[in-house]
């Protein structure tokens, strides 16, 4: 089977989807999440890349991202990966498989497509009926618990400001990534 190429371009925010290995709920343990998440922030600190919107689900991950001009959103998304399941190591003592290989992204391409993707990242919670509000969800961004980067210059219009409805059942539903075909 090939490898999976991304399309990717400089200065582009997109919404991207990683798994567990084998799609276990390892990240239904607290400990395991949280460091993943220090992780997102720790490098987004050190300027890797924006980070919009987030949700870390008992086993997938889902983002909205804008890689820095130095970094590939490959390269973002390996330190990601790469730093949470080496933190997840060294203080569980273990040395499971954490990440399916591979990502799925998806370019935001105006601010309604922004929107849409914000409220099905705070919207997957409450779908998976692992919460009734998406802020009651810890691993979220829609828990106000962290500090994020605001939507990029382009996207503002409907993102923050104008209240625009919820996406529906079968908006969320088509929002789904599925895995490519094999060849």
């Amino acid at each position: 089977m090939s490898r999976l190429t991304h399309r990717t371009a400089p200065g582009c925010t997109y919404f991207v989807t990683t798994k567990a290995w084998q799609s276990h709920a390892i990240f239904q343990v607290p400990e395991i999440a949280e460091i993943t998440i220090e992780c997102m922030l720790g490098y987004r600190e050190k300027g890797a890349y924006l980070l919009h919107e987030f949700v870390i689900m008992p086993d997938h991950l889902h983002l909205l991202l804008t890689p820095s001009m130095e970094t590939s959103l490959e390269k973002a998304i390996q330190l990601i990966k790469g730093g949470s399941s080496h933190e997840i190591h060294l203080r569980r003592g273990q040395k499971m498989q954490i990440w399916q290989q591979g990502f799925h992204e998806q370019t935001v391409r105006d601010a309604s497509d922004y929107r849409n993707k914000a409220q099905y990242i705070h919207l997957n919670p409450v779908h998976r009926h692992l919460v009734e509000r998406p802020q009651d969800w810890p691993h979220s961004s829609a828990s106000a618990r962290f500090t994020l980067d605001a939507a990029p210059d382009q996207f503002k219009g409907l993102a923050s400001g104008a209240k625009a409805p919820l996406i529906s059942a079968t908006e969320m539903s088509e929002l789904k990534l599925r895995p490519p075909k094999a060849s």
